[in-house]
C-alpha cells in the first residue's frame, strides 16, 4: 500500500479534483447551450502561453499558467462582447473568438521566430498526470506527517484550491445562477445582473480549465465540461440532483479511467500503460453513452429537442 500512496494516490486525487472543478460550471454551461466553452478555452490559451514565454523567457509552470489565464479571461470578455454586440448565438461567438485567438497565437509564434521552442504544448494537451507522484510518502501515515506533506506535488494544492473556490462560488450564487440559467428575462425583472452572472460563470469555467491544464491537459478539461453534466442531465430533471450526479460521474470517470489506464493493458496481457488523460476522457464518454441508452429521462430530453 505504500507504493499506492507514493505513486497513485496524488494523480487520482488531482484527476478527481480537476474533473469536479470542470463539471460544476459545466452543468450551467450545458443548460445555457455554452458547453463548448471548454473547447474554446483550450484553443485560446496558445497566444497567452506564447506571450508569457516572450515576456519571461522561460517555460516554467507559473508564467505559462498566468499567460493562459490572461488569454482565457480576454477570450471570455470577447465572447460576451461579440455575442451581445453582434446579437449572435453563443456558439457562433465562441467559434469566432477562439479561432481568431488560436490563429493569433500561431502568427505570434511565426513572427517572433519562437516556433522551434518547446512551449510545453504536449502537457497542455495530454497533461502529466502519471508523473505527479509523491516521492516523500511512506504509507498512509504520511498523510499526517508535515515533512511528507511538504513534498506533495504542487499541482495537488493548486487544483484543490481551484475546486474548493468553484464549489464555494456555486453554493454562494446558486439562486442567481439557477434563475438566470432557466429564465434570463425573469431574472432581469428581479434586478439580477444577468450579464455579470453570465460573464462570471464563464470566468469560473476559465479558472477551472486553466488550473487543470498543467496537470491533466485539455483533453480531460473538454471532456469534463460536457460528459458528466450531459450524462447527469439524462438522469434527472432537477438541477440539484443533476449537479450531484455530475460530480459522481466526474469522480467515477477520474478513478476508473486512471485505474484502467495503468492496469487495464496489463490485464489484457500488454506490457505498457496508456495515457491516463485519454482513458479518463474515454470513460466519461462511455458513461455518457450509457446514460443516453439507459437514462430515465433520455426520451424526454430527445422530445424536447425535437419540439
Amino acid at each position: 500500500m505504500s507504493g499506492f500512496v507514493q505513486l497513485d494516490l496524488t494523480p487520482i486525487l488531482i484527476g478527481v479534483l480537476a474533473a469536479i472543478a470542470c463539471a460544476l460550471p459545466g452543468n450551467f454551461l450545458l443548460l445555457r447551450r455554452q458547453a463548448l466553452i471548454g473547447d474554446a478555452i483550450s484553443h485560446v490559451v496558445l497566444p497567452g502561453i506564447v506571450v508569457a514565454f516572450l515576456v519571461t523567457g522561460t517555460i516554467a509552470t507559473w508564467p505559462m499558467m498566468l499567460g493562459a489565464a490572461g488569454a482565457a479571461l480576454v477570450a471570455v470578455v470577447l465572447i460576451e462582447a461579440v455575442k451581445r454586440l453582434g446579437r449572435i448565438e453563443p456558439g457562433a461567438a465562441m467559434g469566432v473568438v477562439f479561432t481568431a485567438m488560436f490563429a493569433a497565437g500561431v502568427l505570434i509564434l511565426e513572427q517572433t521566430d519562437t516556433s522551434g521552442v518547446h512551449i510545453d504544448v504536449e502537457h497542455a494537451l495530454y497533461g502529466n498526470l502519471e508523473s505527479l507522484i509523491w516521492l516523500a510518502a511512506d504509507g498512509w501515515g504520511s498523510l499526517l506527517d508535515p515533512a511528507a506533506l511538504a513534498g506533495l506535488p504542487p499541482e495537488l494544492p493548486r487544483m484543490a484550491a481551484a475546486a474548493a473556490l468553484i464549489a464555494l462560488l456555486t453554493a454562494l450564487f446558486w439562486r442567481p445562477l439557477k434563475l438566470s440559467t432557466f429564465d434570463e428575462g425573469f431574472a432581469a425583472t428581479l434586478g439580477l445582473p444577468v450579464g455579470v452572472i453570465s460573464l462570471g460563470l464563464v470566468v469560473a469555467a476559465a479558472v477551472a480549465a486553466v488550473a487543470a491544464f498543467d496537470a491533466v491537459g485539455s483533453i480531460i478539461v473538454i471532456a469534463m465540461f460536457i460528459c458528466p453534466p450531459a450524462a447527469a442531465r439524462l438522469m434527472t430533471n432537477r438541477l440539484e440532483r443533476q449537479v450531484a450526479w455530475s460530480v459522481a460521474f466526474a469522480t467515477l470517470s477520474a478513478v476508473l479511467g486512471y485505474v484502467l489506464a495503468g492496469w487495464g493493458p496489463l490485464w489484457l496481457g500488454r506490457e505498457h500503460a496508456v495515457s491516463a488523460a485519454g482513458m479518463i476522457a474515454t470513460v466519461s464518454g462511455a458513461i455518457l453513452a450509457l446514460a443516453c441508452l439507459l437514462g430515465p429521462h433520455r426520451a424526454r430530453v430527445g422530445a424536447a429537442r425535437e419540439g
